[in-house]
């Protein structure tokens, strides 16, 4: 009698388990949306675009009444992370993938013409993708937004800080298609303006310090483009460049605020919540992402590290405004 009870209680509390695990499932709330994000690599300025993204697509649902399920991948700097993570998200059938950096978007886009892609952080949408003549808006399944500050700003601002300037170094990886088209348009920039410009390039981060040693004696002032392995390893830059005394005018703000002393930047926080609010449109039915043109920041903003100007003896015009060194 006692095994028989035994047995019972057995098969109840099983059936108990069960049927609380079954009505958990039940009353598990529904996502709306599924939303993948493929960021190339961790450093500031794609961090604050993620960041920037989540927070507008999340403010957007909200507001809509729907929910949405944003799961965040970091491919580490690795291009073959970045096809691993994108097949990831093709496989798991998400609504959306918004990619964060060059690498990411071009990952993306070889793994789904049917998933709608945003990208950000991305400087010129048709050297990325291949696309001649590109007219501003990719069509298909792609659109996104711009980290690019007007590159002939960034050169006559240059030239107006360092005016006894000869000869500028610009560098950057040679794995960066966006990097080459903006070292190729400030290079042609500067030497409009009667400027020698000297052109090195590293295929990976062990290659920084020696390719900038190489140069460091040669130029009177260093440009450093939108490049992400620039980015994260811009304190390489600054052991360097700082004990040599040599201006590095900075494309974005993230690696002007470890190696340089002047930028004019946009705001990649606002740049990811242009990217979210796209998004939201996109999920909801407002918009068609088809002919969606890619959006840039209308308002970059000259900016200066105070400390590197002062060693270097800068003057810096009012109308600059100081990047805050945590």
């Amino acid at each position: 009698m006692k095994k028989n009870m035994k047995i019972l209680t057995l098969v109840l509390t099983v059936v108990l388990v069960v049927a609380l695990a079954v009505s958990s499932v039940a009353c598990a709330p529904k996502t709306d949306f599924t939303v993948g994000v493929l960021q190339l690599v961790q450093h500031d300025a794609l961090d604050a675009a993620t960041q920037g993204f989540v927070d507008a697509l999340n403010e957007e649902m909200a507001k809509a009444g729907k929910t949405v399920e944003i799961i965040v991948q970091n491919a580490s700097g690795e291009t073959a992370n970045c096809s691993t993570i994108a097949g990831s998200f093709v496989a798991k059938g998400v609504d959306l993938i918004m990619a964060n950096a060059t690498p990411a978007l071009q990952a993306v886009a070889n793994a789904t013409m049917t998933i709608p892609i945003l990208g950000t952080s991305v400087t010129e949408y048709g050297v990325a993708l291949g696309i001649d003549n590109f007219n501003g808006t990719v069509g298909g399944n792609i659109s996104g937004t711009s980290d690019l500050a007007p590159l002939e700003d960034q050169a006559n601002i240059l030239v107006d800080l360092l005016p006894e300037a000869k000869t500028v170094g610009i560098l950057y990886c040679s794995a960066e298609a966006n990097s080459k088209y903006q070292a190729d348009t400030i290079k042609a920039l500067l030497e409009s303006k009667n400027l020698t410009v000297v052109v090195k390039t590293f295929t990976d981060s062990n290659d920084i310090a020696a390719v900038l040693n190489s140069m460091v004696d040669d130029v009177d002032a260093l440009y450093l483009p939108t490049d992400n392995v620039v980015a994260s390893n811009a304190t390489i830059i600054a052991n360097i460049c700082g004990p040599a005394k040599l201006p590095v005018f900075a494309g974005e703000e993230g690696i002007c605020k470890v190696a340089g002393f002047a930028t004019l930047s946009i705001s990649y926080y606002e740049l990811g919540k242009q990217t979210g609010k796209m998004a939201a449109d996109i999920l909801l039915g407002k918009a068609n992402i088809s002919n969606m043109p890619i959006s840039y920041d209308p308002n970059p903003v000259k900016k200066y590290v105070k400390s590197i100007c002062e060693d270097l003896g800068i003057e810096i015009p009012a109308d600059f405004v100081e990047i805050v060194i945590d």
